[in-house]
């Protein structure tokens, strides 16, 4: 994990791997909890019996944006940003799904940091990310996430 306190210390991995998140099991009971969450109970997603016999994948599958969601958590194991007053969420851009992830699967997260912009004194960051599943090739979804960060002085 990198430990970034402001912003000439973020700017120095302008261009780099910022590094590799641990890998997280995704559950029935997750992607049941996350349908409850967003009223999207599709079948794909929520009836594992139907999704084997019927399914073009096999079994269920997470929802697209129950991975995306999962940002921050895999974020948080890769960079600790500290002495900050606010981080904002600010955009998510070129945002591609590239394969489903099934029940069961483990993912990780993978981040770079493409650009950083100093906008009189608040670090605009884009951090391109993708998420692996483990024993594939492609990956879930690759894009870039962008926060805003206010640094104390």
């Amino acid at each position: 994990m990198i430990i970034i306190h402001n912003y000439p210390e973020f700017e120095s991995y302008l261009g780099k791997e910022l590094g590799v998140s641990g890998w997280h099991t995704i559950t029935q009971e997750q992607v049941d909890q996350f349908a409850d969450a967003t009223i999207d109970h599709q079948w794909i997603h929520t009836d594992p019996e139907k999704a084997k016999n019927e399914g073009p994948f096999g079994g269920t599958i997470a929802h697209g944006y129950l991975t995306m969601s999962l940002l921050p958590y895999f974020w948080h194991q890769i960079a600790d940003v500290q002495n900050l007053k606010m981080q904002i969420n600010y955009g998510i851009e070129n945002f591609k799904f590239g394969q489903a992830v099934l029940v069961g699967s483990r993912v990780r997260l993978k981040a770079k940091l493409p650009a950083i912009i100093n906008l009189r004194g608040i670090t605009k960051a884009t951090i391109a990310v993708e998420m692996e599943i483990e024993g594939q090739t492609k990956p879930a979804y690759t894009g870039e996430v962008v926060f805003l960060y206010h640094f104390n002085a």
